[in-house]
């Protein structure tokens, strides 16, 4: 693990004692790019000089890479190529028949720095994003230089999960593997998510990530209902769903910090009501002397809620990194 020479402020924030002033942005940030990975459409988008070190950013869950429309100005503005890739199964990209997990976001992400940013990259990632970025650290190490988790979502780290993976019988395994397939398929999605995206619930779900109001933020509201209105968003759930139940010992949060080589930054909203800053702590048992950054009067979205304490925390802490460019991974 690398060292850094200042620790950065910890539990007690380093947001000021009032929230950010009101911040626009602009959910169509970037010059915006499709990308064939696999057969499958991607989305993406860039912002910046192309000399600048790359930064790769990545989004939560039901989400897209415009939700960093208030982080990638002044990233870019700071020294930083900016990139936002929609994950597969959100955003503009393609929602194929593929089982969703952060492996194969991992593997994406892999793809997409060597096809397209052609350099290793800072991963800076939201909730999913967060676990993605990490799984990419660990599984693709020579192309990721560093990783900030802004706050890392997995319910995995709620739970004790064991140094080495225990072995499991084959009928358990095939057993385990039936039933969450089978709950999974009987889930009414189809009702569910039309029902949902369309109807004043989902401003609800949305609001539920953020500490201030954000009911009358349309383009928010656009960012999350548009995916979510697709005709492939059910089935990308259900893969999710499904994917996300069965992953592998190593494919978890606890076994990835375990591993993780490259430097990580945490960043958690005070407030967050789906990722409890407890959790947190958690994270922290996992690898000690972990940067960790609170920011106040915000929940779990501290790169949208308090963009200029977030782009702050997260700058300070890219200082400290060593120099972003280099060589190509062999």
């Amino acid at each position: 693990m690398h060292s850094f020479g200042q620790q950065l402020p910890g539990r007690g924030g380093i947001a000021g004692p009032q929230p950010d002033a009101p911040s626009t942005g602009d959910i169509d940030w970037g010059l915006h790019h499709q990308w064939q990975w696999r057969g499958v459409t991607c989305h993406w988008r860039v912002l910046g000089d192309p000399l600048h070190p790359p930064l790769l950013l990545l989004h939560g869950f039901a989400a897209g890479s415009g939700h960093w429309r208030r982080n990638a100005a002044p990233l870019a503005a700071a020294g930083w190529r900016v990139y936002g890739l929609d994950l597969v199964g959100f955003g503009a990209s393609c929602q194929p028949r593929l089982w969703l997990d952060n492996r194969l976001w991992a593997r994406q992400v892999q793809a997409f720095l060597e096809q397209v940013v052609r350099s290793p990259a800072v991963l800076v990632g939201n909730s999913l994003g967060g676990l993605v970025a990490l799984s990419a650290a660990v599984f693709h190490p020579t192309w990721v230089r560093a990783v900030a988790a802004a706050p890392l979502a997995d319910p995995s780290l709620l739970m004790a999960v064991p140094l080495r993976s225990p072995r499991r019988k084959p009928w358990r395994r095939r057993l385990k593997r039936w039933l969450v397939i089978s709950l999974c398929r009987l889930l009414p999605l189809e009702l569910l998510v039309p029902l949902l995206a369309h109807s004043p619930l989902l401003d609800l779900g949305i609001q539920s990530a953020y500490l201030t109001a954000v009911m009358g933020d349309r383009d928010l509201h656009r960012l999350i209902a548009k995916p979510a209105r697709r005709p492939g968003a059910v089935r990308a759930l259900r893969s999710m769903s499904i994917a996300m139940a069965l992953r592998p010992h190593g494919a978890l949060a606890p076994t990835l910090l375990r591993r993780l080589e490259r430097p990580l930054l945490l960043i958690w909203g005070r407030a967050d009501q789906l990722v409890p800053i407890e959790v947190a702590s958690q994270v922290e048992a996992l690898r000690p002397q972990l940067p960790l950054v609170v920011l106040e009067h915000c929940g779990h979205c501290p790169h949208d809620e308090v963009p200029q304490a977030f782009n702050q925390a997260l700058l300070q802490w890219l200082e400290q990194l060593p120099h972003c460019q280099g060589e190509l991974p062999a």
